[in-house]
């Protein structure tokens, strides 16, 4: 069952969702966790009705898992001080992605933008992990993935 190419997918804030999107979302963690063991008991657990599970069930998916085995494209504002773009970079390599590309500009009023493009073919856990730790390093003032392919 390959991937229907004539489908366009899109990266939206979780905030702006329905409900019934989030809830199906979540039905998939608990059983991709292992946390239930039916379809029934995790719509139960959420709240939500079988019949709106299986109707988003197939469009729904974390971004973690959509960009697994993927490069992605991250946009990066970092103060400009020594050691921080080392610390991006560790953080990264830490989480066994795979940097291809660097590119950063002059820093212009005490910033640089960076863009990072990662393999994410081997990456521990999710990206949506490695994205917080990114955002976590002192000097890292903004993290945006950008792109993926």
């Amino acid at each position: 069952m390959g991937i229907d190419q004539t489908k366009k997918f899109y990266m939206v804030s979780k905030d702006i969702l329905p409900e019934a999107i989030l809830k199906t979302a979540m039905v998939k963690e608990l059983l991709a966790r292992g946390e239930v063991l039916t379809v029934n008991e995790a719509v139960e657990r959420v709240g939500l009705s079988r019949s709106a599970f299986y109707k988003y069930r197939d469009g729904v998916f974390p971004f973690y898992q959509a960009s697994k085995e993927k490069i992605i494209t991250v946009s990066l504002i970092l103060e400009h001080r020594p050691g921080i773009l080392s610390n991006v970079l560790n953080a990264v390599a830490h989480f066994k992605g795979n940097i291809l590309t660097i590119n950063q500009g002059i820093p212009l009023q005490g910033v640089a933008n960076a863009t990072l493009s990662i393999d994410t073919a081997e990456v521990l856990g999710d990206l949506e992990e490695l994205i917080y730790k990114l955002q976590q390093i002192s000097g890292v003032k903004k993290v945006e993935i950008v792109g993926q392919s």
